[in-house]
């Protein structure tokens, strides 16, 4: 009885029985020089994925942000990161009919200072095991882009550079501190 009980608790919660922490989920958000200049925390919801974005150093101003399909955040473009998370293979945008991605997000403000400080919910994914798994095979990434998304043009929104990201992986919590690019050094 005792063991039932413990299982179905398990099977409740996002922190497994393995000690797997999945939510919330906080990782750092660093610029094309490798400068830390934010958070990004997700937490699991019931209507998806809460996402709270905490970021300076950004032109003011409009700019996208979205969660990519790999989770690598090498400088200084983040092309690593690779496409939009999309694995249900809709069309890019948030006004597009045909779309959106599992990773399209509202675009977000930077005050004059350059800071941004906001709460969004990504309707369609989750941080449990499944096909729109942020943690999926290895996790994701978050990148805030240069300009804003236009919520049409394909396949990125004529969204701009990209220039911050934040590696999202079920690890991410263990040392929020650890710079990527230097972990990347140590692994030659």
């Amino acid at each position: 009885m005792k063991l039932w009980i413990v299982f179905v608790v398990c099977a409740g919660f996002l922190i497994g029985c393995s000690g797997d922490k999945r939510s919330p989920l906080e990782s750092p958000i660093y610029n094309v020089d490798g400068d830390r200049i934010g958070t990004v925390t997700l937490t699991e919801e019931a209507q998806g994925v809460g996402v709270k974005i905490k970021a300076e150093g950004l032109e003011p101003g409009p700019h996208a942000v979205h969660f990519h399909e790999r989770p690598e955040c090498n400088g200084p473009d983040f092309q690593s990161a690779g496409n939009h998370f999309n694995p249900k293979k809709a069309d890019h945008g948030l006004m597009n009919e045909k779309g959106a991605h599992t990773g399209d997000l509202p675009n977000v403000e930077a005050d004059e200072s350059g800071k941004t400080d906001v709460e969004l919910t990504l309707s369609e994914a989750t941080l449990r095991d499944g096909q729109t798994s942020l943690l999926r095979d290895k996790g994701t990434s978050f990148v805030i882009h240069s300009r804003q998304d236009d919520g049409m043009t394909q396949p990125a929104g004529d969204s701009g550079e990209r220039i911050a990201c934040a590696e999202i992986t079920v690890k991410a919590n263990e040392d929020p501190t650890t710079d990527p690019t230097e972990a990347d050094k140590n692994k030659e």
